[in-house]
């Protein structure tokens, strides 16, 4: 099951059912399956502070995943900033749906288990997000 939440933001986000369909989806092509994943949307300074307190980490990011994953059922916390995607889909050139969607895959690949700490894993990881992405837009 998907839950959506909202911390500091006015933001609303709309495409609930296509966006579990979709994440579902993702998760059967890569052999597992959705538990409970909580998508927490929020403010930069909110995703600020539980970087520091639970990471110590003392920086903005777009999304910090909390993996609870158990053998191939996927459960986690996605915390995305909305402000850091609206940003980065400027800096980028890009929409800001695409941005969110491709942040909202980029923490589910991390429960499914790819990494992007090296350049390799980077790599792979854009790849997957891209790939997954183009599939999305055949969904709607």
């Amino acid at each position: 099951m998907i839950h959506y939440f909202f911390e500091q933001t006015d933001f609303k986000f709309k495409p609930r059912r296509l966006t579990n369909s979709w994440l579902k989806m993702v998760a059967e092509s890569e052999i597992k399956r959705i538990g409970e994943i909580n998508i927490i949307f929020c403010s930069d300074n909110y995703i600020l502070d539980i970087n520091q307190k639970y990471l110590h980490h003392d920086y903005f990011t777009d999304i910090i995943t909390f993996d609870y994953c158990e053998g191939d059922k996927l459960s986690g916390d996605l915390f995305i900033s909305v402000d850091s995607v609206k940003e980065n889909s400027m800096f980028y050139n890009t929409e800001f749906d695409e941005e969110l969607n491709r942040v909202i895959v980029h923490g589910l690949l991390h429960l499914i288990g790819y990494d992007d700490h090296t350049e390799e894993e980077q790599t792979q990881m854009r790849s997957k997000e891209n790939y997954y992405l183009q599939v999305r837009s055949h969904l709607q």
